[in-house]
This record gives structure tokens, sequence and C-alpha cells, in this order.
């Protein structure tokens, strides 16, 4: 299996799959593709199926077989990033909700509940995160561009709403208060932040598509 990403900031990964190899993906989430490739749709079972849908994504998945080498085209939703990340037995990756694009090789994805109920309720991102385990490689699409960072056992990044996309699984997540009755309420930035501990990778994107949209609102006209 090879793969290229090309689009600039609208992106494109492009795999190259040989005979016998596959690729999985959301529903929908195939652009084009060479004859030869085969789909097939599955569940996963009830348990993966309702797990899917509480993260937001689509509540199949399709798996791709090459019969003969072929090429299959998976574009961006949004003017963004996509980035490949390598999984590892005993090194789960913990991703926010609909940045999953594709995985190849023996990955498992599942439903990853945030421990810290400040975390779950304020942080932003969710009390329902996607995690991934297992061997192989996984696609995560990102609005606008990404940054990654290396935390040291027990240092931190404060991380604005909507900007977090990826930790690994030896991270942890909580949030803080903006300090401040006047910062709370005139900064800007909300009441809470997001605080991911490491030690272990983080990604944050510069461009969350929800802030992207608030912004879009503001400029559109409203009926009386």
């Amino acid at each position: 299996m090879r793969y290229r990403i090309e689009g600039g900031n609208l992106p494109v990964l492009l795999v190259q799959l040989d005979q016998g190899e596959a690729i999985q993906c959301e529903a929908g989430g195939m652009s084009w593709m060479d004859e030869g490739l085969v789909m097939e749709t599955h569940t996963g079972g009830l348990g993966k199926m309702l797990g899917r849908a509480v993260t937001g994504e689509s509540l199949f998945t399709n798996t791709y077989i090459a019969q003969r080498p072929g090429e299959i085209a998976m574009a961006s939703s949004f003017p963004g990033d996509i980035r490949v990340y390598e999984v590892h037995p005993g090194q789960a990756l913990i991703c926010q909700k609909n940045a999953f694009m594709a995985m190849v090789g023996n990955v498992e994805m599942s439903v990853a509940f945030q421990k810290r109920l400040g975390g779950a309720l304020f942080g932003g991102e969710g009390i329902i995160m996607q995690q991934f385990t297992g061997e192989g490689l996984v696609f995560l699409e990102i609005d606008g561009s990404s940054y990654e960072y290396n935390l040291a056992p027990g240092e931190r990044k404060i991380v604005d709403t909507g900007n977090l996309v990826m930790m690994d699984g030896t991270c942890t997540m909580d949030v803080q208060t903006v300090s401040g009755i006047g910062n709370a309420l005139f900064g800007g930035e909300g009441l809470f932040n997001t605080v991911v501990t490491g030690p272990g990778r983080v990604v944050v994107q510069s461009m969350p598509i929800q802030a992207t949209a608030m912004k879009l609102y503001g400029y559109m006209p409203h009926g009386k």
C-alpha cells in the first residue's frame, strides 16, 4: 500500500492498493477510484454501530478491497490538512469526533469516554471521543493547518475550545477556568479552556469548523 496527499488547502488522500490489500473509511468517504476495487459495507455489530453514532460518524463503514492494483481517492470536506499516524499495540490514539478519514491494517476504532467530568462537560471536545488501537495507519482530517507538540511528563498545553485534534492515550485532558470575570466575559475565549497534560503527542488545528461556521453566521442576513 502506498499513499500520497495532494491538493494544498483542499487536500485529497490518494491510496494505491496492490491486489488483496484493503482500506476502510466511513460511508460516503470515497471520492473516486479505479476499476477492480470492490466495496463491502459493514456495521461491525450493534455496539460498534452505536459507538460510531455517538461520535458523529456514519453508522456504517466501507472497506475497499483491491481485486487488482488500483487507486482510491478520499477528498477533504473542509479546507485544511490530512495527517497520517501510526498505531502500535499498547499505544492508543484519542481523537476528536469527526476527525476520522480512513485506516489501514489491523486498527480498531472505538469510543473513548473522558474520565474527568470537567473535561467532558466544558472542554469543548465532548464526553465522547474516538480511540484507535491495534497496528496500522490512521488518516485524520484536520480543519485548517495542523501543529504537533510532544509534551514531557507533567507538561501542559492550554488549548481553546475545538482546537484539539488528537492526543496520545498517555495524555490526560481536563479544563481550566479563564481567570478573572472581565477576562471571562470580554476576552472572547469563553469561560473554559481545554488543558492537555503529557506525556505524549498533542495535535491541534488552526481553524475548527465550528468556529468558522459561527464567524460566517455573523455575516449572514437575518430576517426580522
